[in-house]
């Protein structure tokens, strides 16, 4: 495990600046959020999670001035090699691949082992550890807070986000796309889960999102339409 001063840092509050010079920040808060912090499963359809982590991992490249979204399709802005790994590789991705730009396409290929790439992330930063268990036929790995520290980390996460909500804080850019990525995927209850305590927060939830740039609010009406789609689907 990590020294916990690298765990600590998911418990920072929101940057004034964006996410700039903190890569990672968007989805590992989406992962904390969208998975239980005792058991490691998600709060939501697995494939609704995996949408949810594919457009916070598109969201990190378009706030780090790499890519873009207009009319649905992605633009690539700047091909200099973001420095998280995770990001550069997203970024090769879509660089190799000039002829697809559909949002839509991007997030269900990306969503298929979104989960899995994030929590090897967060495993690495010593936030959450690999956990395998066997199953009938096979075998399935979880990324888990074990430790004290690790699991306070993780249940900060929601915390944190309705805090800024309920007390108005100015939110970062950042910030504000992972309240839309909650909202548009379904987890809002699992960050507001009392409506009287939080009726506040769940006044000022239109303005946050609507003051993002346009780019980044198209995202997340993909994310949201993405993840209608899979569970209509779900349900036939």
């Amino acid at each position: 495990m990590l020294p916990t001063s690298r765990v600590r840092a998911l418990r920072t509050e929101s940057d004034p600046h964006g996410s700039k010079g903190r890569g990672g920040v968007l989805a590992d808060q989406y992962f904390l959020i969208a998975h239980e912090d005792r058991t490691g499963r998600s709060r939501l359809h697995p494939r609704a999670t995996g949408l949810g982590l594919a457009a916070a991992l598109l969201g990190e490249l378009i706030l780090e001035g790499r890519i873009g979204i207009a009319d649905g399709d992605l633009l690539l802005l700047d091909r200099h090699p973001p420095t998280d790994a995770l990001a550069h590789d997203i970024l090769d991705l879509l660089v190799a691949q000039p002829r697809h730009r559909d949002v839509r396409t991007w997030l269900a290929f990306l969503s298929q082992d979104a989960a899995a790439r994030v929590g090897e992330r967060l495993s690495r930063l010593g936030a959450v550890e690999p956990v395998t268990r066997r199953r009938m036929l096979s075998t399935e790995t979880l990324y888990m807070p074990n430790s004290p520290e690790q699991r306070n980390a993780a249940a900060w996460a929601p915390a944190r986000l309705a805090n800024l909500l309920v007390r108005g804080i100015g939110m970062s850019i950042s910030d504000r796309v992972l309240i839309g990525l909650v909202a548009a995927t379904g987890l809002t209850r699992h960050v507001l889960y009392d409506f009287e305590m939080h009726r506040h927060a769940f006044q000022s939830l239109p303005s946050a999102v609507g003051s993002l740039p346009s780019d980044l609010r198209e995202l997340i009406e993909y994310t949201e339409a993405s993840v209608g789609s899979v569970l209509t689907v779900g349900r036939r």
